[in-house]
C-alpha cells in the first residue's frame, strides 16, 4: 500500500488543487474518523477517502469512467477492497454497488463533506462549535447545498450509524483539518 506523501503526490499529478484538494482532505478526515470508531484501519480508509476522486479532473465530463479510471489508476497501491470503494463511491454511473462497511463509508463519508463545508460557509463562527442538530436542520432544507445527496449521507445507517452520532464524527474530524482546507 502507499504512503500517504505518496498518495498526496498522486493527487498533484492528477492536478488537484483549491476546493478539490481539500475535499479530497475533508473526505480523509472523515474516513480516518469512521473507521476508528468502527475498529477498521484507519490508514486503509483514509488512502481510500484521500484518494477517490484521483480521476475526477480526467472524468468531469465523463461519469461513467469516474470511479474506474482512478481504481484502474491505483492497482497495485490500494488493496482490491479499497479499489471496489472507489468504483463504487459512484455507484450510480458505474453500476458498482456498494455492499462492504468501507464502500458505503466512502460514499456517506465523501457525500457528507459537502453538507459540513457548506454549513461552514454560512454560520458567522465558520466550523467552530457546529453540531449535529444544525447538519440535520440543513439536511431538511432540499435548497440548501441542493447538489449534496441526502440519500448517500443517510447510508450512514448501513454503517449501524445514527445521522446524528455520523454528523458527529464528521464535524470533528474536518474540525481538527480546519486550517488546512480553509475552514
Amino acid at each position: 500500500m502507499l504512503s500517504r506523501d505518496e498518495a498526496l503526490s498522486l493527487l498533484d499529478t492528477f492536478a488537484h488543487r483549491g476546493s478539490q484538494l481539500h475535499h479530497a482532505l475533508e473526505t480523509e478526515a472523515v474516513m480516518r474518523g469512521l473507521a476508528r470508531k468502527m475498529g477498521y484501519d484507519q490508514d486503509l480508509w483514509g488512502l481510500t477517502g484521500l484518494l477517490h476522486d484521483l480521476d475526477f479532473p480526467q472524468t468531469r465530463d465523463n461519469p461513467s469512467e469516474h470511479g474506474p479510471l482512478g481504481a484502474r489508476e491505483l492497482e497495485g497501491k490500494l488493496p482490491p477492497e479499497a479499489l471496489q470503494a472507489i468504483k463504487a463511491h459512484n455507484s450510480e454511473y458505474t453500476g458498482v454497488k456498494p455492499e462492504t462497511p468501507l464502500d458505503f463509508a466512502l460514499r456517506c463519508g465523501e457525500t457528507v463533506t459537502g453538507l459540513v463545508s457548506a454549513n461552514a460557509l454560512v454560520r458567522p463562527q465558520g466550523l467552530a462549535g457546529m453540531k449535529p442538530k444544525s447538519l440535520k436542520k440543513k439536511m431538511k432544507d432540499k435548497s440548501f447545498a441542493a447538489n449534496v445527496s441526502r440519500e448517500r449521507i443517510n447510508e450512514c445507517q448501513q454503517l449501524g450509524l445514527e445521522t446524528g452520532e455520523f454528523f458527529q464524527i464528521a464535524i470533528e474530524t474536518i474540525e481538527e483539518i480546519a486550517e488546512q482546507v480553509e475552514l
